[in-house]
């Protein structure tokens, strides 16, 4: 029996909006609270290390008011691994980090990184919070994950997105097979990064991935469509593909 699809809601660029005009709207805990309403299974916000988007306001709330999980993204920071401990969010997905980024570049790389994470993991799962690792769909990063203990790993789709023809169907096998090395190894897998109703049935029809984190794209189909349908319609795109 196939399983179905979760699809988690990243509502961090409704905080971008809310942000540019240093108001208190549009509240990214509404949209939190519209996505689930319209289907989103989980709710993913990162609270950045300079607080560009999301807010320690925003996750307190977020933690109380949700009712479905929610993902806190962050940083392998002790200033973060604090405010995990605090909140104790249903999990916590420990994603790379540059200021000057606009956005996540690239995976985690776990296996480079192993010493310094070890720590956090064991420390995040002692918690009862699930841990993820975004990283890269190779080998070396599923076995760094399955060597730190980590449950879940999330590939990065970034690269996937951005490219087209052959180079995206290599592409797209390469995270499939991490998918299917993960799955062998007793971790979930969940995917995200730049996935859009365009390009999003390709790896929701890969069987062994659990979950998809979407941000970006939904809240840009919002601002035409509304959040409530641009969530339907991926939700839908999701469930057609599997």
């Amino acid at each position: 029996m196939t399983q179905v699809l979760r699809l988690g809601v990243n509502i961090d660029h409704v905080a971008t909006v809310r942000n540019a005009r240093g108001s208190g709207y549009p509240d990214p805990v509404r949209a939190a609270l519209l996505a689930a309403e319209s289907g989103a299974d989980g709710i993913t916000a990162h609270l950045r290390e300079d607080r560009r988007h999301i807010t320690d306001d925003d996750i307190a709330r977020l933690s109380s008011e949700l009712t479905i999980p929610l993902n806190l993204e962050m940083a392998a920071t002790d200033e973060m691994l604090a405010i995990a401990l605090r909140h104790r969010p249903h999990a916590a997905c420990i994603v790379p980090e540059k200021r000057e980024e606009r956005t996540t570049e690239g995976g985690l790389d776990a296996a480079g990184q192993f010493a310094m994470l070890a720590p956090l993991v064991s420390q995040l799962g002692a918690a009862g919070i699930r841990v993820s690792l975004f990283v890269e769909p190779s080998a070396a990063q599923i076995d760094a994950a399955l060597r730190l203990g980590a449950p879940v790993v999330e590939l990065h789709t970034g690269r996937y997105c951005d490219l087209e023809g052959e180079a995206q169907a290599d592409e797209l096998r390469r995270i499939a097979d991490a998918a299917a090395l993960a799955v062998k190894n007793g971790i979930e897998v969940h995917a995200g990064h730049g996935l859009t109703l365009a390009n999003v049935a390709p790896i929701a029809a890969i069987p062994q991935i659990r979950e998809l984190n979407i941000g970006h794209s939904l809240i840009a189909d919002a601002i035409f469509v509304g959040l409530g349908d641009a969530v339907r319609a991926m939700r839908d795109a999701m469930d057609a593909a599997r």
